[in-house]
């Protein structure tokens, strides 16, 4: 597994992945991230997740965002996690949530943020089996986690 930068070779590839029907509203498409990326590229940084030569996942993290009412509170994280439909359950989730987190700690990080639509069929569970903590807060509707590194 590897990470790569998004390129005018792949981006196509990365607008048609889709995760599975029922998980469509609870991550957003890649298209809106890449938009998000372009309006904040000193915080976003988008990578594609490749198994060999297959693209199996999209990954973003938002690195040094000020967050809340102070901006003295910066936080670092995964804004957007989306495994392919096909590729979900083979470990590409882990592998993404640890390269953000090998990211932010290069960063001279020490924690890492994520946000998750609560409910049935949310991925609470995937985030809490890796580490992740509830904060107690709330960031549009979705619940803020947080994982020591």
């Amino acid at each position: 597994m590897r990470l790569e930068k998004i390129t005018p070779e792949n981006y196509q590839a990365a607008l048609a992945l889709s995760v599975r029907p029922d998980q469509e509203d609870l991550v957003a498409p890649v298209v809106k991230s890449l938009a998000e990326a372009y309006v904040f590229p000193e915080h976003a940084w988008p990578r594609l997740i490749y198994d060999g030569d297959r693209l199996v996942g999209f990954l973003m993290a938002f690195l040094d965002i000020p967050w809340g009412r102070s901006h003295d509170d910066l936080r670092s994280g995964l804004w957007r996690l989306n495994i392919a439909a096909d590729a979900q359950r083979s470990g590409y989730g882990r592998f993404a949530v640890e390269a953000v987190c090998a990211e932010i700690g290069a960063h001279g990080g020490t924690r890492a943020y994520v946000t998750w639509e609560p409910g049935p069929g949310g991925p609470e569970k995937f985030y809490l089996k890796l580490g992740f903590r509830p904060t107690g807060e709330q960031s549009g509707g979705e619940t803020v986690g947080v994982l020591d590194l």
